[in-house]
């Protein structure tokens, strides 16, 4: 195979990706107004587009769905864009709880939560998750928690996740493949990347969770790590 035909393979391949990735969120994840409204808003806002996708929106529902979730606990919430997804699985008397630490992004995410019907049912709480956390254990358990911030805090986060939860509670990160970096036995210099790495290796390894790690966004090169408090 010539260079020439590698390349028109791997342009194949992209289309191929991008085909399946169009159709399937348009199939079991499409977009309603006020999940564009909660993106066009943090645009608007400045802030970066680094929300999950629609299919991993989707996922979470059914996760949250599938463990029955009435309280959820989600740490990061930047324009509220996942919040919404997770809310909307929860009964008319449940509960999600978003930490976020930046007062302008709290905004913002409270709104679109507002926009989409679920104040009723969420709230942003504004801080440092690492400050807000302690206080949560009085309204613990929760039967799912989703982790999505500050790279470097996700063992924390964790410590604190497997804590606020039940057996047969999940616990998600995003994030968690970036292209393989977190995979390495030597993460380099990246604090981030090393404390991605730390993460995968403790819910791959710890006897009181099942895990398992997907690729599902960004062409195959991230996604979540999924875990089931045992």
């Amino acid at each position: 195979m010539t260079q020439a035909d590698d390349v028109q393979q791997l342009r194949e391949d992209a289309e191929k990706r991008a085909f399946i990735d169009e159709a399937l969120t348009r199939m079991f994840a499409p977009e309603d107004e006020a999940l564009v409204a909660a993106l066009a808003t943090g645009r608007d806002a400045g802030m970066p587009a680094i929300q999950i996708s629609p299919l991993q929106g989707k996922m979470l529902q059914v996760l949250a769905a599938a463990c029955g979730a009435r309280k959820i606990l989600e740490i990061g919430a930047l324009a509220g864009y996942s919040g919404i997804w997770l809310a909307r699985a929860l009964p008319a008397d449940g509960r999600l709880i978003s930490l976020e630490v930046s007062e302008k992004h709290a905004a913002v995410a409270r709104g679109s939560l507002a926009r989409a019907g679920l104040s009723d049912r969420a709230e942003v709480r504004v801080g440092p998750a690492s400050e807000l956390l302690p206080a949560l254990m009085a309204e613990a358990p929760f039967d799912l928690v989703f982790i999505d911030a500050d790279k470097p805090g996700y063992p924390t986060y964790l410590d604190w996740a497997l804590k606020l939860t039940r057996p047969g509670s999940i616990i998600v990160a995003d994030n968690c493949i970036r292209g393989g970096a977190p995979l390495r036995e030597a993460a380099g210099d990246d604090e981030g990347t090393a404390a991605l790495g730390e993460y995968d290796r403790r819910v791959a390894s710890d006897p009181y969770l099942l895990s398992i790690a997907l690729p599902m966004d960004e062409g195959g090169m991230d996604g979540f790590a999924i875990s089931v408090v045992r």
